[in-house]
């Protein structure tokens, strides 16, 4: 069953999801970010709408993003806490074999590695972009060819589209950490 996204606050985001076409549908109906009001950190959670990626990094422990600054920013962030340097994480070999990043021993090797791909320094920065017929807050990669566009769900939630030359879009929440 597909739900949309005013519908997620009482369903379990793990189990349920949207077809590319509601999750671009809702996307674009929601009203834009300013980059200050990301500050901080934010629970990250998939919204699966059948990309390659979905649920991958919440089996590698995801945790979320964090903004420090506009020029600050940790775009991924693992349990328990641990900021990894996106250049490392290799993003054609997912989207080209999702099965086999989703396998045991990928985890297992991505566990063992972590520590080592952790980030010194920032890994993106926050831009206002115009995306889809909206200026609003967008995080692009330092080191990898990625834009994440943000749309207001609420005053503590985000939604989040991942967008790349390499694949669709792939969408995820945010919930600001108290």
């Amino acid at each position: 069953m597909r739900v949309g996204l005013d519908q997620m606050p009482a369903l379990p985001l793990c189990c349920k999801g949207l077809s590319l076409e509601a999750a671009l549908i809702r996307f674009d109906g929601l009203p834009p970010v300013d980059t200050t009001e990301l500050i901080g950190a934010w629970r990250g959670t998939d919204l699966p709408s059948g990309h390659p990626l979905d649920r991958l990094l919440e089996r590698l422990g995801w945790k979320g993003k964090r903004f420090e600054s506009e020029d600050h920013v940790d775009p991924l962030v693992f349990e328990p806490g641990l900021a990894l340097d996106p250049a490392w994480l290799p993003l054609k070999t997912a989207l080209r074999w999702p099965r086999l990043a989703r396998s045991r021993p990928s985890r297992v090797g991505f566990l063992l590695l972590r520590h080592a791909l952790r980030a010194h320094g920032p890994g993106a920065r926050l831009a206002s972009v115009c995306f889809r017929g909206c200026t609003s807050a967008a995080m692009i990669y330092d080191r990898q060819p990625i834009t994440d566009h943000f749309r207001r769900i609420d005053a503590t939630r985000l939604i989040g589209m991942m967008q790349t030359r390499a694949a669709l879009p792939y969408f995820f929440l945010l919930t600001r950490e108290a």
